[in-house]
């Protein structure tokens, strides 16, 4: 096929909206209001906010979340707050609590203390810890009020497709598309084991690594990325050249998960591509550059995550 025709056929297909993720890493209080105020002119649609990975995180509180929320949502996004992966103490419980009682914006769950919260109350977005992999489950949360759904990470293409086939209502599906993996969540937090130190006397480490911790192979190969109680892939997942199979599984929304760098000319590219402006490999190509580690896709060819399949087009 013909570039043009190409571009066209992506263009004129249902549209597909980007949603940037919540942001995964600790980073100074300063730094993320900076990014926030760039946020409010990139052309996403959804913006995710909130800590969702490790409690002692504290260097903005929810009414700090909020205000953000609102000056974003003055910008025309749309705003959600996002719950922990994790609830381990009765303070995390009563943040939940307060992230349900607040009307201004939707939550996503991403546990299911969230969800027994949010059931039969008011519609939410179920988050991509709460391990759906069949319509059956699917529409359990559905029924809870779930009005969209963030497929796992690990669910390869044809996972997402015969969920979204066998589904007889109407729900969103967003997938991520872009950043490094959120993998697992653990009690112990890797970063402050690396430095010796107890989680409760982490002394914030976390603060020195934007993109996380990486972990490589006694080949010096990347391997993992240490993010406090969480772990990631070291491999940048993206599906930027898969825009045509992500309409085909009926995905509406694609997230772009922040990283510290270049993320204003990832969402770029991304709009850029989507809208038919762009040459998609050379696209890919530019954003292969911008990314703090290689590419990986194999979650989504139903192959070892690690891995990266590069396809021949024809242009």
């Amino acid at each position: 096929m013909h570039f043009g025709c190409l571009s066209q056929a992506l263009a004129m297909s249902a549209p597909l909206k980007l949603t940037l993720g919540p942001l995964l890493y600790f980073w100074p209080r300063d730094s993320v209001l900076s990014f926030y105020k760039e946020v409010a002119n990139w052309p996403v649609d959804t913006v995710y906010l909130g800590e969702t990975v490790c409690s002692r995180r504290r260097e903005l509180r929810l009414k700090d979340w909020i205000t953000i929320g609102e000056a974003l949502q003055a910008m025309g996004k749309e705003v959600v707050l996002s719950t922990f992966e994790l609830i381990e103490t009765d303070a995390d419980l009563r943040l939940l609590q307060s992230l349900v009682n607040q009307s201004l914006f939707r939550v996503e769950a991403n546990d299911m203390s969230a969800v027994s919260r949010l059931a039969g109350r008011i519609p939410f977005i179920a988050g991509p810890f709460l391990n759906i992999y069949n319509s059956d489950t699917l529409a359990f949360f559905a029924e809870q009020g779930a009005t969209r759904w963030v497929a796992n990470v690990e669910l390869a293409r044809d996972g997402i497709a015969a969920i979204t086939a066998e589904t007889p209502f109407s729900i969103e599906t967003e997938v991520f598309a872009y950043g490094r993996l959120p993998l697992a969540v653990s009690a112990r937090c890797f970063t402050a084991r690396y430095h010796n130190l107890t989680k409760d006397h982490c002394e914030f480490r976390c603060l020195n690594y934007p993109d996380g911790l990486l972990v490589e192979t006694q080949d010096d190969q990347s391997f993992l990325v240490m993010n406090g109680v969480q772990t990631q892939s070291a491999g940048v997942h993206n599906l930027l050249p898969e825009l045509a199979e992500l309409r085909a599984v009926e995905a509406t929304h694609l997230r772009l998960s922040p990283q510290s760098r270049h993320m204003a000319e990832v969402v770029t590219l991304f709009a850029q591509t989507l809208a038919g402006t762009f040459n998609p490999t050379w696209a890919n190509q530019e954003l292969t550059a911008l990314m703090p580690d290689a590419p990986c896709n194999g979650y989504w060819m139903g192959k070892p995550g690690i891995t990266y399949t590069e396809k021949e087009r024809v242009l």
